[in-house]
């Protein structure tokens, strides 16, 4: 029997992810108003509701706009639903949306995880002490979806879960992951360019966490030559990655990685299909990132370094 998926938002994330399903097998529906959503139930469902009780899907995809998550995760768990769900990131806008009962397990979807690279890079970390960390990532938005005004996108829009810290916020994900969980940060950042946008553009962050007492996380709309890196010190280790070109250096030696943009989603959704959650992002885990961002706003604004207390 296929894999029952139900993939709520149908922009360009939701459309991967219903792809590279159903190439792995997944029988897929999703909850949309396009018509043109390649899948023959598509554009059947008014709600979320109507589409569990048609479907009686397994696994959900919550891919709408950011600030829609937590609804939307509210909307499933009144429906019934007692399956996975996996959410694209951020999990959720605020950390005022985290308190939620759940009937179902949420993972949330930081692909770059399944990168690997990444997951080279965890391995040669993981019996050393880390000193320092940098992570870095940078693209011009107006060139991030070549057919959509970027002033329109729901980048461009705060409210909606727009601005770098969120939509970019894989490196912090990664930051925790393989640093540990965050001590404290310290930040400077907001709407700095030219951007007709009304969120953030600009971030930098320095943060201490339990594996490592020097953390720095950089993002931004801004760069006209996409950048994603990493780079890592640890005992008897200097690590970096360039994510954009492939390439992973061990103390001096590299190693490249073959260009397929959906490697990670394919390996992410099987993973999740499987329920293996060796590198999956889980509730918790999404959570903290949520805690960090709701942290690094408050740091900017008070101009102070911010405690994360333990949950």
């Amino acid at each position: 029997m296929s894999t029952r998926l139900l993939v709520i938002g149908y922009g360009s994330i939701g459309a991967r992810h219903s792809r590279l399903a159903a190439a792995l097998g997944a029988d897929v529906a999703c909850v949309t108003k396009r018509a043109d959503a390649p899948f023959p139930v598509a554009a059947r469902f008014a709600s979320v509701a109507d589409a569990i009780a048609a479907c009686d899907p397994r696994y959900v995809v919550i891919a709408n706009a950011t600030g829609r998550h937590a609804d939307t995760l509210r909307e499933l768990d009144r429906a019934g639903f007692g399956g996975h769900t996996l959410v694209e990131k951020p999990l959720f806008r605020a950390s005022d949306d985290m308190p939620l009962a759940r009937a179902f397990h949420t993972s949330v979807a930081y692909n770059l995880r399944f990168h690997p690279h990444v997951q080279t890079l965890r391995d040669a970390l993981a019996q050393r002490p880390l000193y320092s960390a940098c992570f870095y990532a940078g693209q011009y938005l107006p060139q991030w979806r070549p057919h959509v005004d970027y002033r329109a996108s729901y980048s461009a829009r705060r409210e909606e879960g727009g601005g770098v810290l969120r939509d970019l916020s894989h490196e912090i994900d990664l930051a925790i992951w393989l640093c540990g969980r965050p001590l404290s940060v310290a930040a400077v950042g907001g709407h700095l360019s030219g951007l007709e946008i009304d969120s953030e553009d600009v971030y930098s962050m320095l943060s201490r966490h339990e594996r490592c007492p020097a953390v720095t996380i950089s993002l931004n709309y801004l760069d006209r030559t996409p950048t994603r890196t990493i780079a890592i010190n640890a005992r008897d280790l200097s690590a970096s990655i360039d994510l954009v070109n492939g390439t992973l250096t061990l103390n001096g030696e590299i190693t490249h990685c073959g260009d397929d943009r959906d490697a990670t989603y394919r390996a992410q959704l099987q993973a999740w299909f499987d329920r293996d959650a060796s590198s999956l992002c889980s509730f918790d885990e999404g959570c903290e990132v949520v805690r960090f961002i709701a942290a690094a706003e408050a740091a900017a604004a008070e101009r102070r370094w911010v405690d994360l207390p333990r949950l």
